[in-house]
């Protein structure tokens, strides 16, 4: 208990010193919209849908504009070339000025820059400057603003942009960025070996869990197996978060330091734009693995509630401890799918699919695929109302039709048995009509005891008394015996001599270990008290014809010669 509250605790501390690493990543990281282009529904045509980009120097995000798809990669590239040619002129001297300004168009918005030294303009001409870019009608509405308003707000991005550019050039700038980026290299190399360590124990911890796991006898409290295997479940969760944690220090570090300084800033935004996709679907993958993984952990704590000796009568509890392990099997196998199908769609509209007609379409298939495939919903109703009702469960010995055996597997579509010659018998569960269970709650040895028919049949009804008493009296087998035998007395006559039947009630699965025990020790007493176990025995009746020596040859006389035959 004191271990997995370390580890939590542990697993906190690792999350709290991962947020204070990085978390001044998100002040420095430039605005970068990740998120794909919405399609317009007005549009017919997708190269025509409106969508929006950002303009950026040295990696930051100066402001948006919107344009049709095609269109879009063109302009920007456009704009932010003429953009580079005003930057490289303006940071290159350090008395240079900027002037912008905006001039009317019809209904759109000019907007024109210049950088002037000592009244000298260094690019662009006297009038205008050069053109940077015009506000349109779909830029304006990008912010919900007019075009006069949206070209002003643009003007002020511009100048911020330009003016903290060249700072961020200035020597003290880069000196104090410097310090920043080795404090923060720093402080990932100690998160990152205190990390280490607390992973290297959570480790230790699951191989632990694993070697008890495969350890534990199958005669350990179904409760105690349970436990081990939720236990198991939770330090894998913390494992891989603990692995988690490692990826975002070293990645979320590495591109915080690269944001610090305008140089490699640009190398930021390109590894975040390339890692866009693959992000997106390993934060669902690994999501969804901890989400199955705790819906595991789930499953065997509730499972464990209900196999506590408090809540059930000891023959009520040894069934759930054979049905359980079925139930949280198929539990777990149903979370599995669910949440494979569920993260799958996820993911899918975490990259910008739009996963509303898939749905649709999926649902169509879904029914004609029904109507192709009712033997398969047949197998996974008729699965369900067997573990419902408890018909039989793992562990348990069946016979269905002419076929019988140990149930090794069992979920919603078949049913697998190993029977006596180890073959594994596939049955579908729509196929299970009638089902016999020789282990549900207890089983019974019914032996037929045969006695020669000359023996005392008095005297072998007192031995096998004697021995089902005294059987019973022994620790090992009173264990196994849950009712003193029962000798119903003569059953029948056969061909080997009387028929005396036995009942003797057992634990499930013991009837077999149970009767052959029975049968040597009333061999030995029967060898003992003088009675043979008798050999199969036949009467033959033989039926000749022999002919009269008189003349008459058609009378003829019978005879009869009768012999017993052991």
């Amino acid at each position: 208990m004191f271990r997995m509250h370390f580890s939590s605790w542990t697993i906190a501390g690792s999350i709290v010193l991962t947020s204070w690493t990085v978390s001044p990543v998100q002040a420095q990281l430039p605005t970068i919209d990740l998120n794909l282009p919405s399609p317009n529904l007005l549009e017919q045509n997708s190269d025509n849908q409106i969508v929006s980009g950002c303009i950026r120097l040295d990696g930051r995000c100066l402001f948006k504009l919107a344009a049709p798809k095609s269109d879009l990669s063109n302009r920007i590239q456009d704009i932010e070339q003429r953009l580079k040619d005003v930057t490289r002129i303006y940071l290159k001297n350090d008395n240079a000025q900027l002037k912008i300004r905006q001039e009317p168009e019809g209904k759109l918005q000019n907007i024109y820059i210049s950088v002037e030294e000592k009244k000298q303009i260094l690019i662009g001409d006297e009038v205008q400057g050069i053109r940077l870019l015009t506000i349109t009608d779909q830029d304006a509405q990008l912010k919900g603003v007019s075009i006069d308003n949206r070209a002003n707000q643009v003007i002020e991005d511009l100048q911020q942009g330009l003016k903290q550019a060249k700072r961020e050039r200035q020597q003290s700038f880069i000196t104090r960025q410097g310090g920043i980026a080795v404090g923060t290299a720093i402080g990932m190399l100690v998160t990152s070996l205190a990390i280490s360590c607390w992973e290297r124990r959570s480790k230790h911890s699951k191989d632990h869990l694993e070697a008890e796991t495969s350890d534990t006898s199958s005669n350990e409290p179904i409760s105690t197996q349970l436990n081990n295997q939720k236990k198991l479940h939770l330090v894998e969760v913390q494992h891989r978060l603990f692995q988690l944690a490692q990826a975002v220090i070293w990645v979320g570090g590495s591109l915080f330091i690269l944001s610090l300084f305008p140089y490699t800033r640009i190398v930021q935004v390109l590894i975040i734009a390339g890692l866009r996709i693959p992000l997106r679907v390993g934060i669902v993958g690994i999501g969804t693995y901890v989400l199955i993984r705790l819906s595991y952990a789930l499953t065997e704590w509730f499972a464990g509630t209900f196999t506590s000796k408090g809540f059930l009568t000891p023959e009520a509890n040894r069934r759930v401890e054979l049905r359980v392990s079925t139930i949280s099997g198929v539990t777990k196998g149903v979370f599995t799918v669910t949440g494979m199908a569920v993260g799958v769609l996820v993911a899918l509209s975490a990259i910008g699919i739009n996963i509303g007609p898939l749905l649709a379409g999926a649902g169509i298939i879904g029914v004609a695929v029904s109507f192709a495939s009712q033997s398969l919903i047949k197998d996974a109703i008729n699965g369900f109302f067997i573990i419902l009702e408890d018909q039989y469960a793992v562990g348990d010995v069946i016979v269905v039709g002419d076929v019988g055996g140990f149930v090794e597997n069992m979920n919603l579509r078949i049913t697998q048995l190993r029977n006596e010659e180890g073959r594994l018998i596939t049955i579908p569960n729509s196929e299970v009509k009638i089902v016999g269970n020789l282990s549900s709650s207890w089983s019974r040895a019914d032996l037929k005891v045969p006695v020669t028919y000359h023996a005392n049949v008095n005297k072998a009804l007192e031995l096998i008394e004697q021995v089902a008493q005294k059987m019973t009296s022994e620790p090992l087998w009173r264990e196994q015996i849950l009712e003193q035998p029962e000798i119903l007395g003569v059953d029948d006559f056969g061909n080997r001599g009387v028929i005396i039947r036995v009942w003797i009630k057992t634990q499930p699965l013991k009837q077999w270990n149970v009767a052959r025990e029975f049968r040597r020790r009333l061999k030995e007493a029967f060898d003992e008290a003088g009675i043979p176990i008798p050999m199969p025995q036949q009467a033959v009746w033989l039926n000749n014809t022999v002919p009269l020596p008189s003349s008459q040859d058609n009378q003829k006389v019978p005879v009869n010669h009768s012999t017993n035959v052991l």
